[in-house]
């Protein structure tokens, strides 16, 4: 009885962080909360994950410069499924992590409204202003940012923050 009351209460607090809404503009399915990289594969975004990340070419020049200086890092990624930037960035951005063998446990995904926000505070120290907002960390420090596109490519916005 004991164990199926933490059940249930473990339950309760992981469907409390997370869930699909539907976007008031576009009428359409809307990830909030906190999630990860199995929220693409829900058939209201697996098409656009699906096309994006398959059609995207990859500057492979980079594997070189970056994979080693990657080991210490860990990212955070705000992005709204409702927003054609994340679909697109986000999704590149996740097929260089990919060929880069980095660590899926070392990404955090936060998906927001059109508001930026999540469903509790998740983003609120965050300053987000503009999504998807990828964030660098070195040991707990943030090192750098791409907001909405990249300065350059996301390879080289990649190179030139982990350096």
């Amino acid at each position: 009885m004991k164990l199926l009351f933490i059940f249930f209460i473990l339950t309760f607090v992981v469907s409390a962080q997370s869930k699909i809404m539907t976007d008031e503009k576009s009428q359409k399915p809307m990830f909030v909360g906190l999630g990860d990289r199995t929220v693409f594969e829900d058939s209201s975004f697996s098409g656009w994950f699906n096309e994006e990340y398959s059609s995207y070419k990859i500057n492979e020049e980079i594997f070189e410069e970056v994979s080693e200086k990657l080991k210490e890092v860990d990212i955070t990624i705000v992005l709204g499924t409702w927003c054609s930037d994340s679909r697109r960035e986000v999704l590149r951005f996740l097929k260089i992590l990919d060929q880069l063998s980095f660590p899926e446990n070392k990404i955090k995904y936060i998906f927001v409204d059109r508001k930026k926000k999540g469903l509790s505070n998740e983003v609120n120290s965050l300053n987000i202003e503009f999504v998807p907002t990828i964030i660098f960390y070195r040991v707990g420090e943030e090192i750098g940012r791409i907001i909405e596109t990249p300065d350059e490519t996301l390879e080289e916005d990649l190179i030139s923050i982990v350096d």
